[in-house]
C-alpha cells in the first residue's frame, strides 16, 4: 500500500497544502465527501485552514465552504486577509453568505463587505438586517424577475444571453411585476417554453402567487410550504416588491440548524455553537460561563439542606428520596418547558399569555403529581413499613411535580418578555427552584411528623 492511501484525510491535505500543489489539491478534495471534508479540516492547524483556502480558486473556496457548517466555514474565513475573505464570500450564494458573515465579529464583517464587490456588499448588509430566522434572513437575492409587458420570446432570449450569469440560478420560476415593481405575478418555466414568441409575460402568468414578507417567521415558512408543493416562494417588501426567493430546502435546512442551536443552548453552550477546532480559551469561555452560573444556583439550593440537617441526621433514609424527588419533578418541569418554548416558537403564544399556560399545566401536573406521589408512598411504605414515610415523600412528589410543571410552563414566558434566550436560560433557573423547593418540602414535612417517623 502506497504512503498516500495509508494517509488519513487530514495528513493528506496537510501534505498538499504543505507542498503548494493546488491542481492535486483540488483533485483530492473532489473525492471527499461532505463528512470526509468537515472532519479533515477540523483536525487542520490555523495555518494549514488559511493555506488551504489561499491554494483554491475563490469560486472553488466558496463551494468548499458550502460544504460545512456555518460556523466552521466562518473559523476558516476569519483566518484570512480581508480581501481574500471578500474574494470568497463574493462567489457564495447570497443566503449562505449572510449566514457565513453572521457568525464572524462585527470589525471582521466590515472588513470583509469593504472589501467585496459593492453591489454584493450591498445586497449582504440589507440582508443582515433580517432576523435569522426569518423568510429575510434565509431568502436567495439570484432570482429572475421580468415586466409584464415582456414577451415570451425576449425572456427566452435574456436567458440566452445571460445564462453564464444565471447558471447558477436555481431557475424554477420566473417573476413577474407591474410598472410600479409590485409582484403580480409568477410564471413557471415549463409554461414559458412551451407558449407562443408572442406572448406577453402578462397573459400566461399565474396571478397574485402566494408569497411571505420579509418578516415572516421561519415556522409559518415551512407550515407554507407544507401546505404546498412549491420548491420556492417569492419574499416581498412592504411595498409588495420582490426582495428574494425562499427555497424549501434552505427553509429545511435553516428548521434543522435551529434546532441543533436550541440543543445546544439546552445542553449549556452559550451561543448556542461550538467545534473542538475553535480556540480552547472561546470554548472554555463558552461552557464556564453556564458552568459558574449552576454552581452558583446549586450552592443557594443546597442551603436549604443545611436547614434541616438534624432532621437528616435521625432520618437517613430522607437522603435516598431527596434526589428520587428532585429528579422526577425536574423531569416533569422539562416537560412544560419544552412545549412552552416550542409553543413561543410557532406563534401559538406570547408572553401574555401567562394564565392559559399556567392553567393548563396546572391541570396535567395535579393528575401525574398525584399519580407519581402514590406510587412513591407505596413505594417507601413497602420498603420500611412506615406509613407516615410514604406520606412525607408522597405529598411532597406530588407538591413538587405540580409546582415545577407549572413554573416550568411560564418561566419560559417572562423570560421571552425580558428578551432573555428560554433555551438558554430556563433550564438552570427551573432546576434551582425545583431543587430548593423540594429539598424543604420533603424536609420540612419529615420535621413536622419527626417523632412517627423516628418511633
Amino acid at each position: 500500500m502506497s504512503e498516500e492511501m495509508r494517509q488519513e484525510s487530514w495528513e493528506r491535505l496537510e501534505t498538499l497544502v504543505e507542498a503548494g500543489d493546488a491542481k492535486r489539491l483540488e483533485d483530492y478534495l473532489s473525492t471527499l465527501s461532505s463528512a470526509d471534508i468537515a472532519r479533515a479540516i477540523s483536525r487542520l492547524d490555523e495555518d494549514d485552514r488559511a493555506g488551504l483556502l489561499t491554494l483554491l480558486e475563490p469560486e472553488d473556496a466558496a463551494d468548499l465552504i458550502e460544504e460545512l457548517s456555518d460556523v466552521q466555514g466562518a473559523d476558516l474565513i476569519e483566518d484570512l486577509p480581508a480581501h481574500r475573505a471578500a474574494a470568497i464570500v463574493d462567489e457564495m450564494e447570497s443566503d449562505h453568505r449572510v449566514d457565513i458573515l453572521g457568525e464572524l465579529d462585527d470589525e471582521d464583517v466590515e472588513a470583509i463587505l469593504r472589501a467585496m464587490d459593492p453591489e454584493e456588499a450591498k445586497d449582504a448588509r440589507q440582508l443582515l438586517t433580517y432576523e435569522e430566522d426569518s423568510a429575510g434572513g434565509i431568502m436567495v437575492t439570484d432570482f429572475l424577475l421580468y415586466r409584464e409587458t415582456m414577451t415570451v420570446a425576449e425572456v427566452l432570449e435574456d436567458l440566452r444571453r445571460n445564462a453564464e450569469e444565471y447558471a447558477d440560478y436555481t431557475v424554477l420560476y420566473l417573476y413577474v411585476e407591474n410598472a410600479k415593481g409590485v409582484l403580480i405575478g409568477v410564471v413557471p418555466m415549463r409554461d414559458l417554453v412551451l407558449k407562443p414568441g408572442g406572448a406577453a409575460l402578462r397573459s400566461i402568468m399565474i396571478v397574485n402567487p402566494i408569497s411571505v414578507a420579509t418578516d415572516t417567521s421561519l415556522d409559518e415558512v415551512e407550515q407554507l410550504f407544507d401546505r404546498y408543493g412549491f420548491v420556492g416562494v417569492p419574499v416581498t417588501d412592504r411595498y409588495g416588491r420582490i426582495a428574494g426567493v425562499v427555497r424549501r430546502a434552505d427553509a429545511e435546512q435553516a428548521h434543522g440548524e435551529r434546532t441543533e442551536r436550541t440543543f445546544m443552548r439546552l445542553s449549556g453552550i452559550v451561543g448556542g455553537d461550538e467545534l473542538r477546532s475553535m480556540p480552547m480559551v472561546s470554548r472554555t469561555f463558552r461552557r464556564m460561563a453556564w458552568l459558574g452560573l449552576n454552581l452558583i444556583l446549586s450552592v443557594l439550593a443546597a442551603t436549604v439542606i443545611f436547614l434541616f440537617e438534624d432532621v437528616i441526621e435521625q432520618v437517613v433514609v430522607l437522603a435516598v428520596m431527596i434526589p428520587i424527588i428532585c429528579n422526577m419533578s425536574g423531569c416533569s418541569g422539562n416537560q412544560s418547558v419544552a412545549v412552552s418554548i416550542r409553543e413561543l416558537a410557532l406563534g401559538l403564544i406570547k408572553p401574555r399569555d401567562f394564565l392559559l399556560v399556567l392553567t393548563k399545566e396546572a391541570q396535567v401536573a395535579a393528575v401525574n403529581g398525584v399519580v407519581l406521589g402514590g406510587l412513591l408512598a407505596l413505594l417507601a411504605f413497602a420498603v420500611k413499613g412506615n406509613p407516615y414515610l410514604g406520606l412525607v415523600v408522597g405529598a411532597a412528589l406530588a407538591l413538587n411535580t405540580i409546582l415545577s410543571a407549572t413554573l416550568g410552563g411560564v418561566i419560559p414566558l417572562f423570560l421571552r418578555r425580558l428578551n432573555i434566550d428560554p433555551a438558554l436560560a430556563a433550564a438552570p433557573i427551573l432546576m434551582t427552584v425545583v431543587d430548593m423547593c423540594g429539598f424543604f418540602l420533603i424536609l420540612g414535612f419529615a420535621a413536622l411528623v419527626l417523632t412517627r417517623l423516628t418511633g
